[in-house]
Parts: structure tokens; C-alpha cells; sequence
């Protein structure tokens, strides 16, 4: 069987990574709906463990340098290559005035990333698409330069509100070797994206869930009989999920509240989250579980009484998208504690399909408590967040409409 020639490669940061499920179940969607790609990666894996999506994706992956150094002949001929293309100038000047407004050794290794990736590129590529607008973008617009080639983007959250303007309004405009087009996945970020564009589209593409590869949502009652109030969250113990705030407010339920709290994920910050839960007397009610693959997940959904995600902007502006964890925890019928951040009540109306509250200690545990004693609401809620879910946060949709704006800028690269 003869395999299929790539005619799109796809930029990411980093693959396979855990904590990135949505790019996972949006590239096998697209390969499913007829895209022949490769992926291209910034970054080697660092997660010991994958999910079913990756190993189910039948693209060919490549890793780019990590750092320079690290493969210095492989740079050196990219970078020999990149000097006799025709718009060799172009590219370095545009590379001249990014690193003179950002002086970073990242921003050195991105254009050597990108003349590696251009030269090794094979001839059938037409267009390139990148997973998040800050440093993957970065990469794909230099190298689809040097090989006169469209490029778009797909942005997110971090990289949305960390990028300074300027980069975003360069990467938003024709003028300046711009994305063709671009999506995200909140209306939140649309709105701000296409305030900052010059001649680049921003459309609106929720994630969405493929509900095809979730079980059906288990009958069975919350917190049945003297059991535990079981509540557990998913995310990386990074500032912006609020988890200290999460762990602060345990140690303020009542003492004849019976609970127990499961984390599941890995983050720079988990020894001083432990610490923190050490100092203020409640780990031996905590089970940190680590990295777990998406079957784990939903698992460990299915047997809690409340999802908590206490979001909330961090001190650099980062901020949560719109989670898909919360879209799996519906999927389960797990009620949902979360917070009104960034897109998060365009899934959430409070009181309607979860509680969004304030992310201060005393709100949270308030709220925990009242959702341990009235089973009904928080199953109420959850009927209502799987219904929504059900009609309007559907994978296939988003696939479609991001199917035909790549296959829209396929064939349009320059004439040799």
C-alpha cells in the first residue's frame, strides 16, 4: 500500500504531551477527515506515558533541535540552505526586528528551527500549520517564508495572553508575513485577537468532545451511603489552576465534613503544593496521582462526587482557555466547581450547569459544602452541563470548519 504524500506540516511545541489532549484528538480528527500531514515538534517528549489518541495517529513526526548546540551540523546546513532561497532577506530581517524587541536566546533558537525545518521539509508540503501562536507560530512563519508558503495558527490561552501585542498584531498582519488565517478556541480570545488583527481572520473553533470515544455517563447516586465526599480535579500544578487556593480551602472544611480530594497531573509546582497541603494538616485526605492517560481519567471521573477547577489569571497574564477537562467531567455527569475565568462561563452558566464561584479559600469550601448536601442540585447541574455539551460543544463541527480553511490554503504556495 503506498502511503499517502504529507501536503500539510503541523508545528507544535511539544509531542506526545499528556496535558494536550485537545491538539491529540483534533489531529486524529483531521486525519480522519482526509488531511495528509506530519507533525513537526519543537520539543522531545518528556511524559512517560501517552493516551489511546496517540498511538491511534498514523502521521509521521520529526523533532526539531531541541537546543542549537545539541545538533550543530544539523543547524549548519539548515542554515546554509536558508541563504541562497530567495527571500532569505526577508525572513532575516523580520528576524532582525523580532530579536531586537525580544533579545532571548529562544528567539535565536526559533529561526534556527525554522531554516532546519524548511530545508527538511519535503517538496509535497504546501502549507504549514502551527499549535499555539507564541513560539510554535514563530517557527512556522519563518520557515513558511523561506519556502514561499502560506501559514496558520491555532491559539489557545497562555500563548493569547503572554505574547506581547506587538508579536500578535505582526503574526495577525499580511503585511508582515502574517498567518493566512487563524482560530482559537474561545469566543473570549477571538474577540481579542481580532481586535489586534491587521488583515488576519480570527475564527472562533471550540475544542469540543468527541463523544464517541467517552463512555456513557455511569447511574449511580453521589456520595452513596457513608462514603467519603470524594471531590477530585485534573490540571497541571502551574500558578493559573489555583490549586494552592484549592488546597487552602480544604483546610477550612469542617472537621465532621467527611472528604477526600484527588489530584491528577505533574506541573512545576507539585513539591510546593504538597508542602503546602503538608503545612496545613490535610494530605492524609489528598491521593496525588500524577500523570494519568485519559482512560485513568475518566475512570477516576466516574467514581467522584464534584470536579473542582479553582482557575484564575496568573501574575503574568496567563489564564485558562476554556478547559476540556471541565467537558469530560460533564460528559461523566460529575458536577463542577469552577471559577468565572476567562472562557470557562462559555460553558458554564453559574447555578445552571455547575457553580462558579469566587476562588478565594472561604468560597470554595462554602461551595463544596453545600454541594455535599444537596446531592440533587449538583445532579441537576450535571444533567444540564451534558446537555449543553451534548448539543453544542461537539467535536465534529469545529473539524469541519478547520478541515476547509486548511484545505483552502493548500496549493497556494509560490511558483518555484
Amino acid at each position: 500500500m503506498t502511503q499517502k504524500q504529507a501536503r500539510l506540516a503541523i508545528a507544535v511545541k511539544g509531542w506526545p504531551r499528556l496535558s494536550e489532549t485537545f491538539i491529540a484528538q483534533e489531529l486524529l480528527a483531521l486525519e480522519r477527515a482526509g488531511l495528509d500531514f506530519e507533525i513537526w515538534s519543537l520539543r522531545h517528549p518528556t511524559d512517560h506515558k501517552t493516551h489511546p489518541l496517540h498511538d491511534q495517529l498514523g502521521a509521521d513526526v520529526y523533532y526539531l533541535p531541541e537546543y542549537l548546540h545539541q545538533e550543530p551540523l544539523r543547524v549548519m546546513r539548515g542554515l546554509g540552505w536558508a541563504l541562497f532561497q530567495p527571500d532569505f532577506g526577508k525572513v532575516f530581517g523580520q528576524f532582525l526586528r523580532d530579536w531586537r524587541r525580544d533579545k532571548t536566546r529562544n528567539r535565536v533558537r526559533r529561526f534556527g528551527q525554522a531554516c532546519v525545518m524548511a530545508r527538511e521539509m519535503p517538496a509535497g508540503i504546501e502549507a504549514i500549520y502551527a499549535h499555539f501562536l507564541h513560539t510554535p507560530s514563530s517557527v512556522a512563519r519563518y520557515a513558511a517564508v523561506l519556502r514561499g508558503m502560506p501559514w496558520a495558527f491555532s491559539a489557545h490561552a497562555k500563548d493569547i495572553w503572554t505574547s506581547p501585542d506587538w508579536e500578535l498584531r505582526e503574526k495577525l498582519s499580511n503585511l508582515t508575513a502574517g498567518a493566512a488565517f487563524g482560530a482559537t478556541c474561545t469566543a473570549f480570545g477571538a474577540e481579542h485577537l481580532n481586535e489586534l488583527a491587521q488583515s488576519t481572520p480570527v475564527d472562533l473553533v471550540y475544542h469540543g468532545l468527541d463523544l464517541k470515544r467517552f463512555p456513557l455517563p455511569a447511574e449511580r447516586d453521589l456520595r452513596a451511603g457513608d462514603a467519603p465526599f470524594h471531590m477530585m480535579s485534573v490540571g497541571r500544578l502551574v500558578e493559573k489552576k489555583g490549586f494552592d487556593r484549592l488546597i487552602s480551602a480544604l483546610a477550612l472544611l469542617p472537621r465532621h465534613f467527611d472528604w477526600h480530594w484527588t489530584h491528577i497531573g505533574g506541573g512545576a509546582l507539585d513539591r510546593q503544593m504538597r508542602a503546602h497541603a503538608d503545612v496545613l494538616g490535610v494530605n492524609d485526605r489528598i491521593t496525588w496521582r500524577g500523570a494519568c492517560d485519559q482512560p485513568e481519567v475518566i475512570e477516576a471521573m466516574r467514581g467522584a462526587d464534584l470536579f473542582v477547577l479553582p482557575s484564575r489569571v496568573a501574575a503574568d497574564g496567563d489564564r485558562d482557555g476554556l478547559p476540556n477537562v471541565l467537558m469530560e467531567a460533564a460528559s461523566q455527569l460529575l458536577p463542577i466547581l469552577s471559577t468565572p475565568v476567562s472562557a470557562i462561563p462559555e460553558f458554564i452558566d453559574d447555578g445552571v450547569h455547575g457553580v462558579l464561584s469566587d476562588d478565594a479559600p472561604e468560597a470554595l469550601a462554602g461551595h463544596m459544602v453545600r454541594l455535599a448536601e444537596d446531592p440533587a442540585q449538583g445532579r441537576a447541574m450535571a444533567q444540564a452541563a451534558l446537555d449543553r455539551l451534548q448539543s453544542e460543544f461537539q467535536m465534529q463541527p469545529g473539524i469541519d470548519h478547520l478541515a476547509q480553511r486548511l484545505r483552502s490554503i493548500m496549493g497556494k504556495a509560490d511558483a518555484p
